[in-house]
């Protein structure tokens, strides 16, 4: 990739705060590095925000509330509707963009781009259909009239793996339900969401609606922003520890919440599975954005009489997958986002092989620039590793035995977690079966990928509260209120 193209794109970007349809500098000046996980080389700095800028924004959003409520559904949803085209228009800057701060490959960086921009008109679609009610009181004495109105101003912060689409899953939602927002992304991708407060601007979002701060530091910003009361409701993606201290800081003002938290998806093989396809499935599954996902296979559980010849069509697929820097042609595996989660990869396969299982591909780090880590299958994995209940968050396939049914469900249902599973069998009731048992909000039945703008994504146990995308995704940011009329 020409270096000159890089830094044009860099440069497109306005990395300063965005404030009341204002872009504006830190109130005291500060900035903080942007790194290419890639080289391990700064690309830029952006603004590093305050408190008081952090107040500053949520008070625009106040201000803009009752005024954007009132704007008419088919306004809302023409917004949404020309920030998707602009994103398409845009799609190889912003993908480059992406993969310079981010690290996944460009081709994969292009389809998050086409992803991103599915949420803006899905929920463009759900603005015009917000409905209510009217009805007979069952005593015939009084009439029922209920209606959907926008929860009020929002805290929305977004993770580093998908930059982009988990900021379009949130603010597509709130824009069409008429709720103003506050979007803080995470410090080492913030200019993905920079460059969409652009976009949003030019696609006629007004001023206050939307408003985005970059920090260092999230929790001094994003708690005096909780604790204010001002906001109506917290969105989060990220990790479950994050998510619990947030969750607490929520209580104390009782806002709504949504939550996408952690993963420990199982990915269970059964004896009658077609195999091709189930390698398929779990390439897709575990080395999407070089497994750096909350919905990436943690846990693959292959029945016994299979699991040799299901290893070795898996450790020869991912040897095939090219591992380089993401802006390069012909690069599947990117690198991992920092040299913390370099580290703790490579202490997760350590600590696995260390209790007996064997490595058929990858297994350690090459020494070098940029944070690289080989496609790794293991073998044999045992319940007392550690992988069997922190998430791995890096390309590494760890695969274990069973033997029956029940005890595969048990196993897989042994974690705090419960965001996806994914089953493969061409049983038809064994897989209904499972998918009723399996404790999980998503199961993916002989498929790998099971995100969708028009479906409802989320988890249950300490994997998150509520639903994101479909129908499900605009109502975590409307109100039901209920009007008794009196009937003579």
């Amino acid at each position: 990739m020409d270096i000159n193209r890089e830094k044009a794109v860099i440069d497109t970007v306005d990395k300063r705060l965005f404030i009341d349809g204002k872009w504006i500098d830190a109130s005291d000046g500060r900035t903080f590095d942007v790194v290419d996980p890639g080289t391990g080389q700064k690309l830029c700095t952006v603004a590093d925000a305050t408190p008081a800028d952090g107040r500053a924004a949520l008070d625009a959003a106040v201000a803009a509330q009752r005024e954007f409520a009132a704007t008419a559904p088919r306004a809302r949803a023409d917004m949404l509707m020309a920030a998707f085209e602009l994103l398409h228009q845009r799609v190889e800057d912003l993908a480059l963009l992406m993969t310079l701060e981010m690290g996944k490959p460009l081709a994969e960086a292009r389809g998050e781009i086409a992803y991103a921009a599915e949420f803006f008109r899905h929920f463009a679609e759900e603005a015009t259909r917000i409905d209510g009610g009217y009805q007979t009181a069952p005593a015939g004495g009084a009439r029922f009239l209920v209606a959907r109105q926008p929860v009020g101003p929002c805290l929305l912060i977004t993770p580093w793996n998908f930059p982009m689409a988990m900021g379009t899953r949130k603010l597509g939602p709130a824009i069409a339900a008429g709720c103003t927002s506050v979007i803080k992304p995470a410090h080492q991708t913030p200019l993905s969401m920079l460059a969409l407060m652009g976009i949003l601007e030019e696609a006629g979002v007004p001023p206050g609606t939307v408003n985005c701060i970059t920090a260092m530091d999230a929790n001094a910003v994003s708690e005096p922003l909780i604790r204010s009361g001002l906001a109506r409701k917290l969105s989060f993606t990220g990790s479950t520890r994050v998510g619990r201290i947030l969750l607490e800081q929520c209580a104390q003002k009782v806002l709504r919440t949504s939550m996408e938290l952690g993963g420990n998806a199982p990915f269970i093989v059964f004896a009658d599975a077609d195999l091709d396809e189930a390698v398929d499935g779990a390439v897709a599954a575990k080395m999407r954005n070089m497994g750096e996902a909350c919905t990436a296979a943690n846990r693959i559980y292959v029945h016994a009489s299979v699991i040799d010849e299901f290893g070795r069509r898996l450790a020869e697929r991912l040897a095939t997958l090219t591992v380089g820097r993401g802006t390069e042609a012909g690069i599947s595996v990117g690198p991992l986002i920092d040299e913390a989660a370099l580290h703790k990869v490579q202490a997760l396969v350590d600590d696995a092989v260390g209790h007996g299982a064997r490595v058929l591909t990858g297994g350690s780090a090459e020494p070098g620039d940029g944070y690289f880590y080989p496609p790794t299958v293991l073998t044999g994995v045992p319940r007392e590793a550690r992988m069997s209940d922190e998430e791995i968050f890096g390309p590494v396939a760890p695969l274990t035995p069973f033997m029956s049914e029940d005890d595969v469900i048990a196993a897989a249902n042994d974690t705090e977690y419960g965001l996806v599973a994914y089953v493969f069998t061409n049983d038809l009731r064994r897989a209904l079966r499972v998918a009723e048992a399996l404790e999980t909000g998503m199961v993916g039945l002989n498929q790998g990928v099971v995100s969708n703008p028009a479906a409802p994504f989320g988890g249950v146990k300490q994997s998150g509260l509520g639903r994101e995308g479909g129908a499900a995704g605009i109502d975590e940011f409307l109100e039901t209120k209920y009007v008794g009329i009196a009937w003579a």
